[in-house]
């Protein structure tokens, strides 16, 4: 008999807490599911999602020393409108002694400030950087408030010239072939690359030119692709690649299905 393996989904696969500070995030990515749990139930709507509010209860809190790693932030940015706030719960969190992953699709002059600010918490740091394509038309579409890919390539080459700790993360991948992306990117990564499919595929898509761009995605998400994305990355060796569980589940399901189960 066929069991199923454990899966950890979300944030979990990347730390064992996390903390944020604002509600809703500038960069309006279309994927986000952070923004269709916000919208579900009615803390904001299509249109003011994009509009950034600060969670004070959280910003002007104390931060413990926690078990584990804390993901800062999970579901929101980094952003020139969010950064003060964000420098002062990180280093809330730092100077409790927790060890902290940065998430950011990021902007290079909050990297800049970030590096310099918390440099003497390096050990306890590493950067994370949501990069998905290296097409910019591609992520106009999908991530529209989001910075160009030049400009987060430029955050991840500072954060690793400045001694931090550098991954990257591919979810959701948006180019057939994420291996193209990932031989710009391993030179500047420290850790590991992780690839993620999308999710919510269906959901997207009212006009023929969110078809056209929908269509693909589900293009690129089939099997067989899964699949061979999979297999490539368990021979690559020029860094670490992770396949996130949204990938291994989806080819598990299938795997289930072919065998009956």
């Amino acid at each position: 008999m066929m069991v199923s393996r454990k899966v950890t989904l979300g944030t979990k696969e990347w730390a064992d807490s996390n903390v944020n500070c604002y509600l809703g995030c500038s960069h309006d990515c279309r994927y986000c599911y952070a923004k269709k749990m916000a919208i579900r139930f009615k803390r904001k709507t299509e249109k003011t999602w994009r509009i950034m509010v600060p969670n004070y209860k959280n910003i002007r809190k104390g931060y413990r020393k926690r078990t584990g790693r804390i993901m800062f932030p999970t579901s929101h940015d980094i952003t020139l409108k969010s950064l003060d706030h964000c420098r002062l719960v990180l280093r809330k969190l730092l100077q409790a002694k927790n060890n902290v992953l940065i998430t950011s699709k990021p902007n290079l002059n909050c990297i800049t400030l970030l590096c310099k600010e918390f440099e003497s918490f390096k050990a306890q740091i590493q950067f994370r950087f949501t990069i998905t394509s290296c097409n910019d038309e591609v992520l106009k579409f999908w991530e529209p408030g989001a910075p160009t890919f030049n400009e987060r390539l430029q955050s991840l080459t500072l954060a690793h010239v400045a001694g931090f700790k550098t991954s990257v993360s591919i979810e959701p991948f948006l180019d057939k072939d994420p291996f193209e992306l990932i031989e710009i990117l391993y030179p500047y990564v420290t850790e590991s690359i992780w690839i993620g499919k999308m999710n919510y595929i269906s959901s997207i898509g009212n006009n023929k030119n969110e078809q056209k761009y929908s269509e693909y995605i589900k293009e690129i998400n089939s099997t067989n692709n899964l699949k061979a994305i999979t297999l490539k990355s368990k021979k690559y060796i020029k860094v670490k690649i992770n396949i996130k569980d949204s990938i291994n589940n989806e080819l598990l399901h299938y795997k289930l299905k072919k065998s009956g189960f």
